[in-house]
């Protein structure tokens, strides 16, 4: 088969973010091309946000167990988890027994919880209620991502494709959909390469040079042509870039081997090489817990779990630990009762963990309220913008109101003072 552009372009390009469409990609870099750079910069530069996506929406009430509301039991009947092995975190409530590396943040004053977190009008569809969290917008209004807006004000993004990286999935994380800035998207490291025609598979030939080949007699003042040379480049250069990350890297951590722990080792690869990763994203899947919950949830929360607690070491062992923040969210937490099948159905509020040195160690938000009911749902009492803006203002150095919207959330004191 002859190499051609359009045969090139359907190949290759894989390797650029997201596995964006072509369309996409050029949409957005012909459009990066006539608007005006933006002109701020990160006043924090080492410093990284750690996305956890708990995709399905993580039933709370057993995460974070008010085991000394006598409600809780008679809501949950036998979905409760029983209080002599529930673990304790302040006479009040405590996670759940399989949370065991989790409890040693805790004990450490590396875990933060927030409680109660959620929005006003709850949507109980997965799809709605993740755009929601995904854009930071309750009222349909905003299409960007609130991660991506963030990218789109860096004047960093347009030299380091790595500001923003997400692993363990196959496209871009909503979170990150931005103008004019679109990050790396990898399953694995060995995934992650300049893929050329089929005709020079096996070939000597490098594919750099068939790059340079193809497009030698192209107009390189045409907008096309530019882009074409500037994406091959920066598809060429980043996944460079990671396997070398990748094989400089050394750790004396032993990771759990589940895929969501690999993909967090991806990310400390590239922190600790030093690709300045402003945020990285992950996701774990299987929280919609509908039946079997007892058996599902505990496996999910103990894969998360001990994964989190591995990156960390990883992280501490590498001295990054101040400069790295792990937040987790979900899309809903779960109703109060049982749904009769083993399991509980879409809700509302739920906590937020936030973890690593940077944080204030301790739980914020008002404890889950289980009398005062809204049709069998938790009451949300911490807007999870207001998450956001913390994260944004004293992590990121972001203007919140600028990222998330005229609308302003108060900030609650989670993180250390900056040193």
């Amino acid at each position: 088969m002859q190499l051609t552009r359009r045969n090139f372009l359907k190949s290759s390009v894989a390797v650029l973010p997201a596995f964006a469409t072509l369309p996409a990609v050029f949409r957005r870099a012909v459009a990066s091309s006539i608007v005006e750079s933006p002109t701020n910069t990160s006043p924090y530069p080492d410093r990284t946000l750690i996305i956890v996506q708990m995709a399905g929406g993580n039933d709370g009430l057993n995460t974070v167990i008010p085991f000394t509301d006598g409600k809780y039991y008679d809501h949950r009947s036998y979905l409760a988890v029983q209080e002599n092995e529930v673990l304790d975190l302040n006479g009040e409530v405590g996670l759940h027994p399989v949370l065991e590396k989790m409890k040693l943040l805790w004990d450490e004053g590396d875990l933060a919880i927030v409680q109660g977190v959620g929005y006003p009008n709850q949507s109980y569809s997965h799809f709605e209620s993740m755009h929601i969290w995904q854009t930071s917008d309750n009222e349909g209004k905003l299409k960007e991502g609130w991660l991506g807006r963030y990218f789109d004000s860096l004047k960093e993004t347009q030299d380091n494709i790595f500001q923003g990286l997400a692993t363990g999935q196959g496209q871009l994380p909503p979170e990150y959909s931005a103008e004019n800035y679109s990050a790396p998207v990898l399953r694995t490291v060995s995934e992650y390469q300049l893929k050329g025609d089929p005709i020079y598979v096996g070939s000597n030939q490098s594919r750099a040079e068939a790059v340079m080949k193809l497009y030698a007699a192209s107009p390189l003042q045409t907008p096309y042509g530019i882009l074409l040379d500037n994406t091959i480049e920066a598809a060429y250069k980043s996944s460079q870039q990671i396997k070398e990350a990748a094989d400089q890297y050394v750790s004396a951590i032993e990771y759990p081997d589940t895929s969501f722990a690999k993909s967090l080792k991806v990310i400390a690869q590239a922190i600790t090489a030093g690709l300045g990763v402003k945020v990285g994203h992950v996701r774990i899947g299987g929280f919609d817990t509908h039946s079997d919950q007892l058996v599902e949830q505990p496996d999910l929360l103990k894969t998360m779990s001990e994964a989190i607690y591995a990156f960390l070491q990883d992280i501490k062992a590498a001295n990054k630990e101040d400069d790295v923040l792990v937040m987790t969210w979900s899309e809903f937490g779960r109703r109060v009762g049982s749904n009769g099948s083993g399991g509980t159905d879409h809700g509302a509020a739920a906590p937020m963990f936030l973890m690593g040195k940077p944080v204030a160690g301790g739980i914020y938000g008002e404890k889950p309220d289980l009398v005062r009911l809204d049709k069998d749902n938790l009451r949300f009492t911490t807007d999870f913008r207001s998450v956001y803006s913390t994260v944004l203002s004293q992590w990121l150095g972001a203007d919140p109101e600028a990222i998330i919207g005229s609308e302003r959330f108060d900030t609650i004191p989670l993180l250390l003072k900056s040193k």
